[in-house]
């Protein structure tokens, strides 16, 4: 799965795909969260709105929590890696994270990040 010339828009990054559309099933787990941590800062501004980069982690509100201020929800951006230090959920990559903030499986996380990125 390598990205190429056409683009789509995923938040307010423009984010190159590929110009056959993979089938779904045929994409590892590690293959979509490989290609969508190169996307990531992108993906979390449009998932976390409002957060900030804070070195290389991404702090923002837990939308699935009463969060008054950002601080305790963070995500890494070279590695995916998530945590809510309030509640103790975590995980250990962007598929993880995408199942978490959307309350799906990590199968439908990981099917909906493809559709994200158009792959």
């Amino acid at each position: 799965m390598q990205p190429n010339k056409k683009t789509a828009l995923a938040g307010a990054a423009l984010l190159t795909t590929s110009e056959n559309h993979y089938n779904n099933s045929a994409n590892s787990f590690q293959e979509v969260n490989q290609l969508a941590l190169n996307f990531l800062p992108a993906l979390l501004s449009r998932w976390l709105p409002g957060g900030s980069l804070r070195g290389c982690e991404y702090v923002a509100r837990n939308p699935r929590r009463t969060d008054n201020k950002p601080g305790s929800f963070s995500v890494n951006t070279n590695t995916g890696r998530w945590a809510d230090f309030a509640t103790g959920d975590k995980g250990g990559d962007v598929i993880s994270l995408a199942a978490y903030l959307f309350d799906v499986s990590q199968g439908e996380a990981r099917s909906r990040i493809e559709k994200m990125l158009g792959v």
